[in-house]
């Protein structure tokens, strides 16, 4: 799918890959509709481009049908989809206080397995009921997992669970929707050089770079959104997760 002039949704699009993916659309002339929790991230994302900012749990029902109908009024129904939105809570099933609180494992496996859902379904919704573009495509779905979802460590089992889920995902969602001439496809990146982690010790971050073997350094949120780009343009890719982690597999600690 050519970019330019396309309305796209970018979920988290507040901070982290979802900002640079946001810049990175805008840059290839997508109309932009920014959606996040955090609303003032997302309104200084959303004017940086041109954009539109909207305050949404990913999550909710209600919330998230709404924003996705604010964007159709502003840019028109969206032919991308790309979901950024997500936690990572760290938490041991067993720990020193006992078992993990159900409602931890159940809030992440909300938020970035049911949210990533949640948006698809209803953006899927309406890429269908547009005309095909060259070649019979309506729309393109870029989901984001982790390379946790095949190497969760100690301690990451409901973030893992959850990538996991979105990586299952991924095949029969396209499956149904080839049909439509919609695509879905999912990301799993490996350490990168997000808001979060550069939270850490310097000697800590230095420490996770060195162990991908090449490059040896954090991936950087442009790398991400520069696969993004590559998966919407190349439509011969399709129900497909693609690791973007320079070759690092994930020690059990």
């Amino acid at each position: 799918m050519q970019l330019k002039g396309q309305a796209a949704i970018v979920t988290g699009g507040g901070s982290g890959l979802g900002e640079a993916t946001v810049l990175r659309l805008a840059a290839e002339g997508c109309r932009l509709a920014v959606l996040d929790r955090d609303t003032a991230r997302a309104r200084d994302v959303a004017a940086r481009v041109g954009g539109i900012a909207l305050a949404c749990d990913v999550a909710d029902a209600q919330a998230a049908a709404a924003a996705v109908a604010a964007a159709a009024t502003e840019h028109g129904p969206a032919r991308i989809l790309v979901n950024c939105a997500g936690i990572g809570t760290a938490a041991r099933i067993v720990g020193r206080e006992g078992a993990m609180p159900l409602d931890a494992f159940e809030r992440v496996i909300r938020v970035n397995l049911i949210g990533s859902f949640n948006m698809l379904r209803l953006a899927a919704a309406g890429m269908t009921a547009l005309e095909a573009l060259d070649g019979g495509e309506r729309g393109v779905i870029v989901n984001t997992a982790s390379i946790a979802a095949y190497d969760g460590q100690v301690g990451q089992a409901a973030y893992a669970a959850s990538k996991g889920g979105i990586v299952s995902l991924t095949l029969p969602a396209a499956r149904e929707l080839a049909r439509f001439g919609v695509r879905v496809l999912t990301i799993a990146p490996g350490l990168f050089a997000t808001p979060l982690l550069n939270e850490l010790p310097e000697e800590v971050r230095r420490g996770l770079a060195e162990s991908i073997p090449f490059p040896p350094r954090l991936g950087t949120p442009a790398e991400f959104a520069a696969m993004v780009v590559t998966c919407i343009q190349n439509a011969f890719l399709n129900g497909e997760t693609i690791r973007l982690d320079g070759a690092l597999r994930m020690a059990p600690r």
